[in-house]
This record gives C-alpha cells, structure tokens and sequence, in this order.
C-alpha cells in the first residue's frame, strides 16, 4: 500500500479530515456554489439571449422542453460515475495512493464511453421524446434543433463533470471553478456572436454551449495531466479495473437513478405544464432560472457533506463526521433562508431579465410565491443523501427518493390534480413531496443503523461513537 508523502497530494489540498470543520467547510463549499452557479449560468445565458432576441417560442424550448430531458439523460451518468467520487475520497481518507489512481482511470473511462453512447441515442431518439412530452408544434422544431446538437456535445460535458469531481473528493473545489468561469465566458461570448450577429437562433446557443463545455472538459484533462502522482491522468491507463467497477457501479448506480427518478418525476410536470401553453412553458423556464438559485446551493451543500464524510470515513474520524453534518445543516438552514427572502423581495425584477411579456412574469410570480416558502423542507434530503453516500450507502436514499419523490408525486400529478385542472394545485406536489422525503431521511439517518453497514462492506472494524 502507497502512502501519500506530505509533498504530494496531501500538501495540495485541502486536509478536510483535520482542522476547523466551518472553516474548511466554508472554504471547500463556496467555489462548488460557484461553480455549480457558473455551471447553470451556460443555459441561463441561452434562456435570456433567445427569450429577448428570437422569442417566447424559442424561450420555452431552450428550458423547460430540453432541460428536462438534458437533466434526465445526463443526470443519471453523472450520478453513476458519483460512486467513483466517493470511492477516490476514501482512498484520500485512507491515504491509498494505488487505489486513488485506479479509480481516476476508471472514471475518465466512464466518461469516454458514456458520452459516446448519450451523443449517438440523444441525437436519434430526442424528438420522440419531445413529442412524447406533448411539447407544442410551435416549440417543436426549437427544441429539437437545440437539444440535437447539445447531445453532439456529451462527451466533453462528461468528462469535465467527472473530472471536476475527481479533484473536489480530495479536496480541490477551487480549480473547477476557474475551468467553468473560462467556460462561461467563452459561452457568453459566443451566444453574443452567435444568436445577435450571425442569427443562429437557439442552433447559435446550442452550439455557445457545447464549444463552451469543450473548454471545460480540456482545462480539467490538463489539470489531471500535470496533477500529483496519485490523481495523474495516464493515456495508457485510461480503463475500466474489473475490481474497483462493480464497487463504483453498487454506490453510483443508486444515485444515478435517484437523479432519474428527479427527472422523471419532473418529467411528468413539465408534460402537464405543456398541456397549458405557451405562455406556461415559458413561464415554467423562466421560473425554472430563478429556482436554480436554490438548488445551486443545496447541491452544493450536498456535494461539500459527501466529500467530508468520505474522507472522514476512509480516516475512520466519526465524531468528525457527526460534528461536520451537523455544521452542514445549520449553513444549509440559513443559505435556504437567505435565497428564499431574497427571490420573494426581487423575483419580479429577476424575471425580467428573461422576458418582457408582462403575462409570463406575473405567472412566474404565483409560482414563486408558491413554491419558494417551502425550500427549507428539502435541507433534510439533501444533507442526510449526501451524508449516508459518503459512506457508501446509495441503495437506500434511493429507495426513499423512489417513494418520496417520484412515486408520490406522479401519483399526485396523474390521478389527483386532474381533479382540479389547475396550475397552482398540480404543483403543490413539489412541497408535499419534499416534506414526506426529508421527513423519511432524518428517520433513516437516526434509526437506520447505516454507517454500522457501511463499516461492514469496507472492511473496517466496529467503532463506538455514532453519528
């Protein structure tokens, strides 16, 4: 077994399983918030170029008809290649430099593969299942023009999501951040050219989009190039380890599907949406921009407890564990707060920046006020997910996300709300599904005895001292 030398990978990133726990928690979530903002800023940027330039028809498809769909394909290998993270943070917290390297090289032979085969089935099947999702005729042809090439782009889009993953398990948030602030220069640059001066429409942002992600994906295979000996990428050794695999695919397998189920549940929503209108799919956009603000932070929050407890975890520092989840909880509280007054004070003046239809921003601000409120019920998935699959439990969340999320709340959509036809009431199975899912988080975080399984299926001797 290799051991890291304090010049190595260790004297080059954050030592998360020693030192102030806010602090170190501070300083690792700020730039995954940023990053994750800079990230979303790549369609945010599209929505507003083509909902002020090409129109409100172009609006809807840049959004709620392709984001759905982008979100549903692409979330489910992201949270794959997930149990490849979790497994190069307990390597970190081990300090296995062998096994860091091998789950590098397998993740980036994730990512290559599955790019090639998300670009090739999003590009054939994308418009069946656009008309699938009963997106109108005059959205249609949009929407398929956009989300065609967006797939064309799925291999660099991989890679730099798992890459930036790669280096956020040992600590490093702060390089994908700068990769994405490039990429979304670049991006905003381009949408610029593209869609204004060379009147490209949403093919014009498609395209700011891929060639934008293709930067990103570079500068992070440039950084594992020249990175430390642990995490260096090395052409040659660019395959899948037979034995690392099924350990990746048992923890990530999980959280890809609990992405799907997200999507697919939402999936539904947008469906009905359509049903409504143009004017509500561009509403749904709209409002779909000013809601990411929350999301962006959560995620976040979940990302910096995963990344803690697995090298805690792989260090075997339980109470460090405990005292970080309970660290991460109280930021979360106060973040989801914080957003929530903020987007209920200036949602109006937000909206605008995306459409001047003045039927489109007040729908959006009904929705708003409906939905925002009840952010702070969602804290408890988010923390307590991340949690548990820091530790390489991913089965359960899942499960629970299942019945919580998607079950519940295609339940609701399909045979409650068509009881009353109406917007506001089929929504409402955002905040009761978020209530009943975190509710049955915190009962699992406390009563499932999790971590003692955890413990089992990594080989590690029972510890007293729960979390």
């Amino acid at each position: 077994m290799a051991v890291f030398k304090k010049h190595d990978v260790a004297a080059d990133m954050h030592g998360i399983t020693e030192g102030v726990i806010w602090k170190q928690m501070l300083l690792f979530f700020f730039p995954i918030l940023l990053g994750t903002f800079f990230q979303q800023l790549y369609n945010t940027v599209d929505a507003m170029v083509v909902g002020k330039f090409v129109g409100k028809q172009a609006l809807a498809a840049v959004g709620g008809a392709t984001g759905t769909l982008v979100n549903l394909i692409v979330g489910f290998f992201v949270g794959l290649s997930s149990g490849a993270t979790v497994i190069i943070s307990q390597y970190f917290g081990a300090r296995e430099e062998n096994g860091v390297s091998r789950a590098v090289h397998t993740a980036i032979a994730m990512g290559l593969g599955g790019g090639l085969i998300l670009s090739i089935a999003g590009i054939i099947v994308s418009p069946a299942i656009l008309r699938l999702m009963d997106t109108p005729e005059e959205v249609m042809t949009y929407a398929t023009t956009y989300i065609r090439i967006y797939f064309a782009g799925m291999i660099p889009s991989l890679i730099y999501n798992i890459g930036s993953g790669i280096l956020r398990a040992v600590g490093d948030s702060k390089r994908p951040l700068y990769f994405l602030i490039c990429a979304c220069l670049v991006n905003i640059v381009l949408d610029i050219v593209l869609v204004l001066y060379a009147n490209m429409g949403v093919a014009g942002a498609a395209l700011a989009t891929i060639f934008s992600q293709a930067v990103s994906a570079l500068l992070v295979i440039l950084a594992l190039l020249h990175a430390t000996p642990a995490l260096r990428l090395h052409w040659r050794k660019i395959r899948l380890h037979g034995d690392l695999l099924p350990r990746i695919i048992r923890i990530g397998l999980p959280a890809g599907l609990q992405s799907v189920m997200y999507s697919l549940s939402n999936l539904v929503i947008q469906s009905s949406i359509n049903r409504f209108g143009t004017d509500m799919m561009a509403t749904w956009t709209a409002y779909g921009k000013l809601d990411s603000f929350f999301w962006m932070i959560i995620s976040a929050f979940g990302v910096t407890i995963t990344t803690f407890v697995g090298q805690n975890f792989g260090a075997h520092k339980y109470d460090r564990m405990r005292k970080s989840i309970r660290t991460c909880l109280v930021m979360a509280t106060v973040a989801t707060l914080l957003v929530t007054g903020l987007l209920l004070t200036f949602g109006e003046t937000l909206y605008r920046l995306f459409t001047d239809e003045e039927v489109v921003i007040q729908k959006g601000m009904q929705v708003l006020r409906l939905l925002a409120p009840f952010y702070c019920t969602y804290i408890g998935v988010e923390v307590f997910a991340g949690t548990v699959r820091g530790a390489g439990d991913s089965l359960i969340p899942m499960l629970m996300t299942l019945f919580g999320v998607c079950v519940l709340r295609v339940v609701w959509v399909t045979l409650i709300a068509p009881m009353k036809p109406d917007v506001t009431f089929m929504l409402l199975s955002y905040p009761i599904t978020w209530s009943f899912t975190s509710i049955l988080f915190i009962i699992y975080y406390f009563k499932g005895g999790w971590l003692e399984r955890c413990e089992r299926k990594a080989g590690y001797a029972h510890v007293d001292g729960r979390v």
